[in-house]
């Protein structure tokens, strides 16, 4: 393993397995993380995000399955840990951030009682008034008054909700912190604070951070690195700098930029990508994104493509040579 980063996935696939049918959710992906970096993780609704990081930190639903990779964090594998031992990771080294604020706190407890649990697991040697006097901390930390310990979730707003989450995520200061989709469910004022809050935190405490979202103005306001994710598969990789102003791009990363809205223009209607992901069920045997990609050539539907590598920039398409630079139109 890199020293240079906390966290290393190689190769890595999950899959879905009830009794009517498998899901391929992620399929070989390799991702690395640098010590007090942050790593942003783009794609659609049913790409394989959450899947990825509920596999980091071993809270796969029934039905998941690892079928092969390695999850490395700080030189060990964390697949291969005794459930007891993970315990000690989840939480306290590693945390999450999960999407939805309503229905991850627990509606009768008291927002206090919810942070100070986590606090009490990972620190059992701290007396009850210790415990107290941390749970004030980090409430202030995350900027609400620490008298409100006392209070229900169903007295916070949502994005006080998301605050109080991410309160519990940082209670043990971890290593790393995993943010699904932190500001999915909060209006634009609120996102803009959240996401204010949550980089401010990250430079305070030295946190390395994966970011998942769908959105690439968080992605150019907090990452440092930057996966797209498409079908189960990482079909784009580099720094912000090379997402955002290199000259080569997927044709998936190139739809996603493309639709972003362009405030100068008067267009009537957004650009969309057409079609719809393959079937997570029977995924072709070329390019996954073949079916929707205006470049797409006979190879591109019976060859599945290569990782073409130039510097940090990553790209898995067949439109580019094995330095990442874009071949001439076939």
């Amino acid at each position: 393993m890199n020293e240079k980063n906390i966290l290393e996935i190689k190769d890595l696939s999950v899959i879905y397995k009830t009794d009517l049918e498998t899901v391929a959710a992620v399929n070989g992906i390799s991702i690395e993380i640098k010590h007090k970096s942050t790593f942003g993780l783009v794609g659609e609704t049913g790409a394989g995000k959450t899947t990825t990081a509920r596999s980091i930190i071993r809270l796969l639903p029934a039905v998941g399955h690892v079928t092969s990779g390695t999850i490395e964090f700080e030189g060990k594998d964390l697949l291969a840990l005794p459930e007891e031992e993970m315990r000690h990771y989840r939480g306290n080294q590693i945390a999450m951030v999960f999407q939805d604020p309503m229905t991850s706190l627990n509606p009768v407890m008291s927002v206090g009682d919810q942070i100070a649990e986590t606090i009490k697991i990972h620190n059992p040697q701290l007396k009850n008034e210790e415990v107290d006097e941390r749970v004030e901390e980090t409430l202030a930390m995350v900027g609400i008054l620490p008298s409100r310990k006392v209070e229900y979730p169903h007295q916070f707003s949502g994005g006080m909700k998301q605050r109080v989450i991410i309160a519990m995520a940082l209670a043990c200061e971890p290593s790393l912190l995993i943010a699904d989709e932190p500001t999915t469910a909060l209006d634009v004022t609120i996102q803009a604070q959240v996401l204010m809050m949550i980089k401010e935190l990250r430079d305070r405490l030295g946190t390395s951070m994966l970011m998942i979202t769908h959105d690439l103005g968080i992605v150019a306001k907090i990452c440092d690195d930057v996966g797209v994710m498409y079908a189960g598969e990482i079909v784009e990789s580099g720094t912000v700098q090379d997402i955002f102003e290199g000259k080569n791009h997927h044709p998936y990363t190139e739809g996603l930029f493309g639709s972003i809205p362009n405030l100068k223009s008067k267009a009537k209607r957004l650009n969309t990508i057409p079609g719809l992901m393959p079937d997570p069920t029977a995924l072709p045997a070329g390019c996954i994104f073949a079916e929707r990609c205006k470049y797409a050539t006979d190879r591109c539907h019976k060859e599945h493509p290569k990782v073409s590598v130039n510097g940090t920039h990553k790209l898995c398409c067949h439109l580019f040579d094995n330095n990442g630079c874009r071949k001439e139109e076939e």
